[in-house]
């Protein structure tokens, strides 16, 4: 191994800089400047001067029912040859897009503006996030973690990213796209801050890919999936940081954009007057009472209520005795602390485990300035249904008192060894079990009593 570094070697190079302001070549300007210092404002403690999602003048029906498989959907190729004249060389027949006309990368329809505009409050609240911890917390904060210098410049370099992606997404929206708002968050260590961020891009990146291949303009679509991407290498990275292993399943999980919103919601503190409104739903919390803490050498050992408050995606409770904790426990199958993989001797869930839930009612105010009001449609609770990978697996709840039950926790497995129920996942609690698949999952919206996240690991 080296042990002295002398100076480097020379190689050929010029002097140069980025074009910038009105030369040719120069990149467009972002929507964001760079935030300093902390700015979690707290709870919202005014009156909100409007309530409820967004709303078209008409709404056709209470639900979108059921239909047979599309009639065009007949293409099959018996022998792997091509079936169908090719427009130009080595270009098979079909394809969206691929006609040459010209890419126009604006939003094409109601679902598409809703559903971007969604995007955008994920992305402005990882920009505020990220940079909200690296200035809460001191640089000896994050070493007592286990985590350095170099693991915090990768979080600030994270919040860059997002000034791209909020940059991207408020022009594909045009002028009346959402602005940055400010924010309650559920952390008072570095830990908690890591485990909220790990959960938060979590279900950030779900909730993009439940909605991309629904999408009218598909030119929006590929630049969300450029933009996705990395999402998903941030979570990875925040598992990592908060020692879980890194990607437990073979698919990742698309969820509705109500079911994003629902998640994100309660963290948004207030907006500004003018700040654009989203229409999706916000449903009651579902709230798992012995949620596995990842701070546990021994997650069996959690109490109940192991996190930090009382909103669903609140991160586990780091402050417990350091005889229980496997923060700063070097011991292989028990240590937690930040690695690039960790396997657990104790699993923090498994297979049979009886999960125990409560759930609160609708027409509780939550979001920006208190001002969208949670909402279902459901009717009596009988189901608990686990979306995980490619799998919507329902188990029977128990009902245990007034808007409290139990389940098992499923044993499903998407293909042969490989569990349906892992990570950081999504649960909710529904009134029918419809045999759903991730193409058509929104429609069991109507369905959702209450929504939780569970970390399974």
């Amino acid at each position: 191994m080296a042990t002295s570094f002398g100076s480097d070697s020379q190689v050929p190079a010029i002097e140069t800089t980025p074009p910038t302001g009105t030369e040719s070549g120069a990149a467009p300007p972002r929507v964001s400047s760079d935030p300093t210092g902390a700015t979690s404002h707290g709870p919202y403690s005014g009156t909100p001067t409007t309530t409820g999602a967004v709303k078209a003048s008409t709404t056709l029906a209470s639900s979108i029912a059921p239909k047979p498989m599309n009639p065009t959907a007949t293409y099959y190729n018996m022998d792997g040859g091509l079936l169908n004249a090719m427009p130009a060389p080595y270009t098979p027949n079909g394809g969206l897009g691929t006609n040459g006309t010209e890419p126009r990368y604006m939003v094409e329809s109601d679902f598409d503006y809703e559903s971007i505009a969604l995007g955008l409050y994920q992305e402005w609240i990882e920009l505020d996030l990220f940079l909200n911890g690296l200035a809460t917390f001191s640089a000896e904060d994050f070493i007592a973690a286990g985590l350095t210098a170099e693991d915090r410049a990768l979080i600030e370099f994270m919040a860059i990213q997002e000034m791209g992606h909020a940059t991207l997404l408020t022009n594909m929206l045009g002028e009346t796209a959402p602005v940055q708002c400010t924010y309650n968050y559920p952390f008072t260590t570095v830990r908690e801050f890591v485990d909220f961020n790990q959960k938060l891009t979590r279900f950030g990146e779900s909730g993009v890919w439940g909605f991309i291949n629904h999408l009218d303009s598909r030119e929006v679509g590929q630049l969300l999936a450029q933009s996705i991407a990395t999402e998903a290498r941030q979570q990875m990275a925040f598992r990592q940081m908060s020692g879980l292993q890194p990607m437990p399943v073979w698919f990742e999980t698309g969820i509705p954009q109500s079911w994003a919103w629902t998640y994100l919601a309660p963290y948004v503190s207030s907006c500004p007057e003018n700040c654009t409104r989203l229409a999706w739903q916000n449903f009651p919390a579902l709230h798992i009472v012995n949620q596995p803490n990842l701070n546990r050498f021994s997650p069996n050992d959690t109490a109940d209520g192991e996190v930090t408050g009382d909103r669903v995606s609140d991160p586990s409770n780091s402050t417990i005795p350091p005889d229980e904790s496997c923060v700063n426990l070097n011991e292989t199958g028990y240590g937690c602390g930040p690695a690039i993989s960790r396997n657990r001797s104790e699993p923090l869930s498994f297979p049979g485990k009886e999960v125990r839930f409560t759930w609160e009612d609708a027409g509780m105010p939550v979001g920006p300035n208190n001002s969208y009001i949670t909402s279902t449609q459901a009717s009596e609770p009988r189901f608990v249904a686990w979306v995980s990978q490619l799998n919507l697996t329902y188990t029977p709840l128990t009902i245990t008192g007034h808007n409290s039950g139990s389940t098992f926790q499923p044993a499903s497995e998407v293909y042969e060894g490989d569990p349906a129920v892992n990570g950081t996942m999504f649960v909710a609690i529904t009134d029918e079990d419809l045999p759903l698949t991730p193409f058509n999952l929104s429609m069991v919206n109507p369905h959702v009593r209450a929504l939780g996240l569970y970390q399974a690991g």
